[in-house]
């Protein structure tokens, strides 16, 4: 079911995205790359959700379709369709969190993604909900987007108890 949703995206962001303008969209698709992998190296003893492989042998192969064709192709697709009059903003935005909610839905109907330490489909709602502004925010205001970015970062994993050790070296 990854792969086909990763097809699926593939096909939607060459029919739908902005292409010739994909260069003023990269940062932002290297920023929700980077803030999955950041949650995969953070949460690598901890997974708060974990997507169960099908078609490919394991977690980390499945989450590379993720990091680096699925989000970034949601960034190009969200980013280069905004509406440009303030009536279709809301609409735009419920509809793709509807998708990721919607998607969400049927692979945890499904047995494809399974959800640890009181992680759970309500969170990734309210997770949802903020993504996607975050976005919008990074593409027109990086710095303030990563400082929010961060401060958010900090909630999750205290919240959640992720145990993040950092080793102190060994000075002989």
């Amino acid at each position: 079911m990854h792969l086909t949703l990763a097809l699926i995206t593939i096909l939607a962001a060459w029919k739908y995205a902005d292409w010739k303008n994909w260069q003023q969209y990269h940062s932002t698709m290297m920023y929700f790359a980077l803030g999955n992998l950041l949650y995969n190296f953070l949460t690598a003893n901890h997974f708060l959700w974990k997507l169960k492989p099908d078609f490919l042998p394991n977690h980390s192969l499945t989450e590379m379709v993720y990091t680096f064709i699925i989000f970034p192709a949601t960034v190009l697709l969200f980013l280069s369709t905004y509406p440009k009059r303030d009536k279709k903003l809301i609409g735009h935005y419920l509809k793709w969190i509807g998708i990721y909610v919607g998607v969400e839905w049927f692979f945890m109907m499904t047995g494809r993604i399974i959800y640890q330490y009181g992680w759970s489909l309500y969170w990734s709602i309210i997770f949802d909900i903020l993504m996607f502004p975050m976005l919008r925010l990074f593409y027109k205001r990086t710095l303030l987007a990563y400082a929010i970015s961060l401060l958010m970062c900090i909630f999750w994993v205290w919240y959640f108890k992720v145990p993040v050790n950092v080793p102190i070296e060994k000075r002989h």
